[in-house]
């Protein structure tokens, strides 16, 4: 049973969080980002299966997500989403003292995730990575990318629709039809959230063999929503650091295949040789 708590930022938002914990001895504690405009609501899940194999999971929506307060998709900058992440550490700290931590991110958590660790140096046992956004899987329209960078300093708060392909999200119809009707998902994104979001995936690519921290990445070959290829190039630049795993036809969110179940046993495997 999962239980709930609030943080505030620096800038007076509340953010929703949650977390759960295992039945029996805890291994470790697992802190999960979720993806751009979803919310930490729909890894349930993924939090039973962690749980099952004892480890405690900590998440929250990020602003402008899910419960959480904010414009929808919208951050005044990178700084607010990394002190934001401290903010939920410092919560897992609180909550789970001295007990292991490893950070999980997906897709634009997994650009935050890696970002967070390279860049704030945190005291972690291990990161994962799934499908993250280093590099999109397309090139978004130009006078969209344009028009980002113009209004960023003008009207950095000015949100556009994100565009997203919902089929492309997994290869269950069950899953994307689920997608489509949750009221906490949205397909917002601002002029600034995209402006300091999406040039900061280049950054783990080209800091990856400065990392020091064990890294699962993940990806789906068939993900036609963050680039696979980046994930490879990430890795490729560490891989003393860096295991890959690539998921053949897979679709973007691994953990919501039909196949998760194998997805979740991989990541199990990786975790017990941490």
């Amino acid at each position: 049973m999962s239980k709930t708590f609030h943080l505030t930022t620096e800038d007076g938002l509340q953010l929703a969080g949650e977390y759960s914990i295992p039945a029996a001895d805890i291994k470790g504690v697992v802190i999960l980002l979720h993806g751009m405009g979803e919310h930490f609501g729909r890894y349930g899940h993924v939090a039973a299966y962690l749980n099952s194999i004892g480890y405690a999971v900590v998440g929250m929506d990020h602003r402008g997500h899910g419960k959480s307060q904010g414009n929808r998709g919208h951050t005044p900058s990178f700084n607010h989403l990394m002190n934001d992440i401290s903010l939920l550490f410092k919560k897992t700290n609180e909550l789970f003292a001295g007990i292991p931590v490893i950070l999980y991110g997906h897709s634009m958590g997994a650009n935050l995730a890696a970002n967070y660790v390279l860049r704030k140096k945190p005291s972690i046992k291990g990161l994962i990575l799934t499908s993250p956004y280093f590099k999109l899987a397309f090139d978004p329209p130009a006078w969209k990318v344009s028009l980002a960078k113009f209004m960023k300093g003008i009207f950095p708060g000015l949100t556009q629709a994100t565009g997203l392909e919902v089929a492309a999200v997994s290869r269950d119809e069950a899953v994307v039809e689920a997608y489509k009707k949750d009221p906490l998902n949205h397909d917002k994104m601002s002029a600034a959230f995209f402006a300091n979001v999406h040039p900061a995936g280049l950054y783990p690519i080209e800091h990856a063999a400065e990392l020091n921290v064990k890294t699962l990445a993940t990806h789906g070959t068939a993900d036609r929503l963050t680039s696979a290829e980046g994930t490879k190039e990430f890795a490729a630049k560490n891989p003393q650091m860096i295991e890959l795993k690539l998921w053949d036809g897979f679709y973007h969110e691994l953990h919501n295949e039909k196949e998760k179940q194998e997805v979740f046993n991989y990541i199990g495997n990786w975790l017990s040789k941490l």
